[in-house]
């Protein structure tokens, strides 16, 4: 889990503010492509939205040749759901 810039998210009928991106990965072929489950969690880790996203190209291959692929996954997720880590 890594700590994002606070975001404002629809919830039910109110604004929440999700603090924490939550990662993991759920298949990866183990040559052109991965597919991440990912969520969106407040302070108190109430899930406030989740999704899935696939890695593929170039992506993929720079993404595996990197020495700390779990740091560049979340990355790469915050980057494709317009987040910023903090």
């Amino acid at each position: 889990m890594k700590a994002i810039q606070p975001v404002n998210i629809w919830v039910n009928g109110q604004n929440k503010q999700g603090v924490w991106l939550n990662a993991y990965i759920i298949n990866d072929n183990l040559s052109s492509s991965a597919t991440f489950y990912w969520n969106i969690l407040d302070v108190t880790e109430l899930q406030l939205a989740q999704g899935n996203l696939t890695i593929q190209g170039q992506d993929y291959i720079d993404w595996n040749a990197n020495p700390d692929i779990n740091d560049d996954a979340y990355l790469w997720i915050s980057l494709q759901l317009g987040l910023t880590l903090i």
